[in-house]
């Protein structure tokens, strides 16, 4: 049964408690709600880790919150209406169930979960429209004012019809990244750099772009011993027709974040790393595009950097306002099956179709899809 909280009015505290307490905790999530908690009634009750001594350290640290090494007992005695899951993915489903059961909202990191079957049993456990609880995938690429701006002009065809896309996610990562035993491995990272880096600007392209309709791909290993990919390729079909090349690595040392997208009357692109702001967006006119229409273009405001302060501040007026907010249910999703349908395509060597994985198929289960030479070897296998 649903102990769902009712809808906080403007003047009630927002009770927060950060579920693992490691670099992104530390790192995003307490400086996004400090920053928030400066701007509306927003209280930390509570911090959970595995690791005591990390626990207690965070919550001294933050000057906030009881610290917790057990969720349910945590979600028991403070009740908290939002819960930030910044723990290894393997743990969401779970975690994300329990904290849904017990009333609260979920913004949980990235990768959402190990598959599709883990994100649908999440959704089921979300509460009845409307008013929640509900689970939102903290895709903090896709918000702030550049983003904003270049969607709404695509939304708009303000440029004419997108085209021709790209999307690139080439980072490094040499041996010491993954000596970390967890990294590397399907059940504890989620999936290669398609899955753990390049889902990011996948997510953002798919936000711009709305829903794609094929995939071809291909996956390798070409440098590092793990059991998933170091870098894939992908053709990607949108459903408006637009033709998009996406790459993601851990293979390159000039390491970049870009998206292009080429429309009928002018070129936009975002070219960053981990983040961006107005000054990240470039867009090249067509010829005889007149001066005063690129210069409306390239009006983007006041700038609002990508972040999880400013996902996180709308995901709270929605929480206040009892409506689901974006990068949940079905708009969580979207990115988690295209990922599923990269790994498809490129073990199988097959295209894929939106929609096409459901109960039944190996890919929904397992984005490694039990295929030869990507998934586990059976314990017991001496391999």
């Amino acid at each position: 049964m649903f102990v769902t909280p009712s809808q906080a009015s403007p003047s009630t505290p927002i009770r927060v408690a950060i579920v693992g307490t490691g670099a992104i905790a530390r790192g995003s999530h307490l400086p996004a709600l400090r920053a928030l908690a400066a701007e509306q009634p927003l209280e930390i009750v509570a911090a959970v880790d595995v690791d005591a001594a990390s626990v207690e350290a965070f919550c001294a640290d933050a000057g906030a919150g009881s610290p917790y090494t057990d969720l349910d007992l945590m979600l028991a005695e403070q009740r908290p209406d939002l819960v930030t899951l910044g723990t290894p993915p393997r743990f969401h489903r779970d975690q994300t169930i329990a904290s849904l059961r017990a009333g609260a909202w979920v913004w949980c990191e990235k990768p959402p979960c190990p598959s599709l079957e883990d994100f649908d049993a999440i959704e089921a456990a979300e509460g009845p429209e409307p008013g929640g609880p509900y689970a939102a995938i903290v895709f903090q690429h896709r918000f702030g004012s550049g983003a904003d701006h270049v969607r709404a002009l695509l939304a708009e065809q303000a440029m004419g019809r997108p085209l021709v896309a790209h999307c690139q996610t080439t980072w490094y990562r040499d041996e010491a990244y993954y000596s970390v035993l967890w990294r590397g491995r399907w059940s504890t990272e989620g999936g290669g750099p398609s899955m753990g880096h390049g889902i990011h600007q996948m997510d953002l392209l798919l936000d711009l772009l709305g829903p794609w309709s094929e995939i071809r791909a291909m996956a390798g290993r070409l440098v590092h011993d793990v059991e998933t990919e170091d870098v894939s390729t992908a053709l990607v079909r949108f459903e408006n027709g637009t033709m998009a090349t996406v790459v993601n690595s851990v293979l390159s040392p000039d390491e970049v974040s870009r998206i292009r997208i080429d429309c009928e009357r002018a070129t936009v692109e975002l070219t960053h790393l981990y983040g961006h702001r107005n000054a990240d967006w470039r867009i090249t006119p067509a010829p005889g595009v007149s001066p005063e229409q690129t210069v409306a273009w390239r009006d983007f405001g006041a700038d609002v950097p990508s972040s999880h302060e400013a996902q996180l501040r709308g995901l709270l007026a929605d929480l206040r306002a009892g409506r689901r907010p974006r990068s949940s249910g079905a708009d969580g999703r979207t990115s988690l099956e295209l990922v599923a349908a990269l790994y498809k395509a490129a073990f199988t060597g097959n295209t894929v179709r939106a929609g096409e994985i459901g109960p039944g198929d190996p890919y929904y289960s397992a984005l490694h899809g039990n295929a030869p030479g990507w998934a586990p070897e059976p314990a017991g296998s001496g391999a």
